[in-house]
């Protein structure tokens, strides 16, 4: 695999189970942890328009449903890396998919949107405990060498599919049930893992002391929240609403007490010198980036395809199937094509392809339909995200102190869904203010604004991938 050589997330030794069947079953509950938070973030995406006509949300403000549960859980991510820490990496994890089935069912039975809305929270909480646990119980249950770089690959592979494939689930689920089948899906799944991993799962050694930054996490979440807010308030109103302009003000503020916050305290939750290193700061300016357009090409694409083409839940999911394949299948070609050209060229071809599709995107009419429209930039988008993606690990983690390895791996994490949530926030915005001064096509006009938005997004990361510097050293071990 074409990842460089994981460090150590923790201090305990790895050695392999004696048991031969053991890290198998340990994969399978990391990997069924990790593809179960991320889908929850785009299995509710095909439910939305359900969704919103059961439990009255706005066609705006059915962009809280999404941004909730990605604000909860990059906001709260590195607190939860950190309570890791402290209880263990197998422990973190097992209570935090717990709390998160629970949190489900909550999800899955809610009859307001208020309800709904305080379970998405819960869930995003929930899978910030988890989540950080799962890359570095890889790093600890399988010994450094091709048994790891093979639980790396599988892991990749599925983290890069994960959100393409929870579209095609969740179309499947709201049609042959109902919405709240999105969320009662993940009760089996935490339950599984909740009993296989306290038994198949070596516990990582704790590494208690220091306290929990607590004014961090809520700054930083707050402050988040609240500019997510802003700009769907403009998207709703205006950019002159008293209201929007006063919670800018709030956010900008919070923003700016974390940062300060993370320069003073003694275990910060961003560990702020990982960005003097220029390749490390870049990527995660491009983990960023990336899903702040892709989010919003999800969200764009299903309205499109429901609303606008009438199309039922179920077909709609089976529509993201040309951006699901294509996109498992290049993070799993990834690796080889890392180790031949290099992860810059990887990045930057795969980045390429994300601006070609956003780019066709944007030129959307209302006579396309799917197969005109939509088909072929799925087809880039998916090739484009998987080669760009995992490139990235390999400049973020490279050369990464291992008392540092987690800090890092969680950082990067909580880039992608604080880009998801606040490049949604901000398509969303474009979306409303360019379809309520539309006199054509409101919608059309919208979306394709939005796109437009998504192309600028993904553009900037490829200027910044452009900007990486090649690693000095291979970052592929056989």
């Amino acid at each position: 695999m074409s990842t460089p050589a994981v460090r150590d997330f923790s201090t305990t030794a790895r050695t392999p189970s004696p048991s031969r069947g053991r890290p198998f079953i340990a994969l399978v509950a990391i990997v069924g942890t990790q593809l179960m938070l991320l889908l929850d973030a785009t299995v509710v995406n095909v439910a939305l328009p359900g969704i919103g006509t059961h439990l009255g949300f706005s066609p705006t403000g059915m962009s809280w449903v999404l941004n909730v549960y990605t604000l909860a859980f990059g906001g709260l991510l590195l607190l939860g890396s950190r309570i890791g820490d402290l209880i263990g990496r197998r422990r973190a994890l097992v209570w935090g998919v717990g709390a998160f089935t629970v949190a489900s069912v909550a999800g899955g039975v809610a009859n307001d949107s208020t309800t709904l809305l305080i379970a998405r929270g819960l869930q995003g909480a929930a899978a910030a405990l988890a989540a950080p646990s799962t890359l570095a119980l890889i790093a600890t249950s399988f010994s450094e060498g091709t048994e790891r770089n093979r639980a790396l690959s599988v892991f990749s592979a599925i983290s890069g599919a994960g959100s393409a494939i929870g579209l095609t689930v969740g179309g499947m689920l709201t049609d042959w049930g109902s919405w709240r089948w999105v969320f009662f899906v993940n009760v089996p799944v935490g339950i599984a893992v909740v009993l296989l991993a306290p038994r198949y799962i070596k516990e990582t050694e704790r590494h208690p002391g220091g306290r929990f930054d607590i004014a961090g996490a809520l700054t930083g979440t707050l402050g988040m929240a609240s500019l997510v807010y802003a700009f769907i308030r403009v998207g709703e109103s205006h950019w002159t609403d008293p209201r929007a302009l006063t919670t800018f003000a709030v956010a900008a503020a919070l923003l700016v007490s974390f940062l300060i916050n993370e320069t003073r305290v003694e275990r910060p939750l961003v560990v702020l010198r990982l960005f003097l290193n220029r390749n490390r700061a870049l990527a995660y300016g491009i983990m960023l980036l990336v899903p702040a357009g892709m989010f919003g090409v999800f969200y764009f694409s299903t309205q499109y395809l429901q609303t606008y083409l009438h199309y039922s839940p179920l077909r709609t999911g089976f529509a993201f199937l040309p951006l699901a394949g294509p996109l498992f299948a290049a993070a799993r070609i990834a690796p080889r094509a890392l180790a031949r050209y290099g992860a810059k060229r990887v990045a930057a071809t795969g980045g390429l392809l994300n601006v070609g599709g956003t780019v066709w995107l944007a030129t959307l009419t209302a006579s396309d339909g799917y197969a005109g429209g939509i088909l072929g930039p799925l087809i880039l988008i998916g090739v484009g995200v998987g080669f760009t993606m995992m490139p990235l690990n390999t400049f973020i983690l490279s050369g990464v102190e291992p008392k540092e390895a987690g800090s890092a791996s969680g950082l990067l994490q909580t880039m992608q869904q604080v880009g998801g949530s606040l490049g949604l926030s901000i398509l969303v915005t474009v979306f409303g203010t360019v379809s309520r001064h539309s006199h054509k096509e409101p919608f059309i006009d919208g979306a394709t604004a939005a796109f437009t938005a998504a192309a600028v997004f993904t553009g900037l990361s490829v200027a910044l991938v452009l900007a990486l510097r090649s690693p000095k050293a291979p970052v592929l071990r056989r």
